[in-house]
């Protein structure tokens, strides 16, 4: 869908971070100057699986002087901070839910667990191989009647977090908290752990390196497929969608 019709201030962007913003630092740089002009009509929350103290050490680390996110979506959408504060309506959704439990399950199936920064009170992370043994983890989390969803990307990727969360669930709930409709909210992304972010808008930007397991997974015509990879590709998908003008043509 070209967003030529809607074109006008209040977007928000939703990006992932691996891969789509980083990866090329000259076009994350144009990508940062261009949200510095627009400023007046378009926002940036970064949305990753990874938890806030990983992220914030890539935004400090790897994001240009100046480009500073209005929101950061984190842990595969289980922890939301606005302006470096938790947002409080979104944690207390999950309070209680049984991390300990969960990761005893996977534990016990002889599973490696990602490395500690990436546990957190509303995430499992472990690594366990695609097929049966996915199959087998499900089942038991299910058996011991924990209320939760599976993000699994990659070749072993295994996220467990509570139901309700998840990286859509929580772009909505930061666009309602920032007063922008959902038909207003552009997402970004190039993995199968984005999946949710692009089922839960109607304007996603799959990058031009997004891997298959992304592509496959969205229904052919519900969502941009950028040429240019990383940065690049998310400033060609705001251009597609009207939130950004295209650039003028160098003569």
């Amino acid at each position: 869908m070209s967003g030529a019709a809607a074109a006008g201030p209040g977007w928000l962007l939703v990006s992932d971070i691996d891969d789509t913003l980083t990866g090329d630092d000259d076009a994350l740089a144009a990508l940062a100057a261009l949200l510095a002009r627009h400023r007046d009509r378009l926002r940036l929350a970064v949305n990753s699986s990874r938890p806030a103290a990983s992220v914030a050490d890539t935004l400090a680390d790897d994001f240009p002087p100046g480009l500073v996110p209005d929101a950061a979506i984190t842990a595969l959408g289980t922890e939301i901070a606005v302006a470096g504060r938790p947002l409080a309506s979104w944690q207390a959704r999950f309070a209680g839910w049984p991390h300990g439990r969960a990761f005893a399950i996977l534990a016990g199936l002889g599973h490696r667990p990602h490395d500690a920064i990436f546990q957190t009170p509303r995430k499992v992370s472990f690594a366990v191989p695609a097929g049966a043994a996915q199959a087998a983890a499900r089942r038991a989390l299910a058996q011991a009647g924990i209320e939760c969803q599976v993000i699994a990307s990659g070749k072993d990727d295994f996220d467990v977090i509570p139901e309700g969360a998840g990286k859509g669930a929580a772009t909505l709930h930061l666009a309602a908290e920032f007063g922008v409709a959902p038909a207003r909210v552009i997402v970004a992304g190039d993995s199968g752990n984005d999946l949710a972010m692009f089922r839960a808008v109607r304007r996603g930007i799959a990058v031009g390196n997004a891997r298959r397991e992304l592509i496959e997974a969205l229904e052919p015509g519900t969502f941009y497929h950028a040429r240019a990879a990383h940065a690049a590709g998310v400033i060609e998908g705001l251009v597609h969608f009207g939130a950004i003008p295209a650039p003028a043509a160098k003569t």
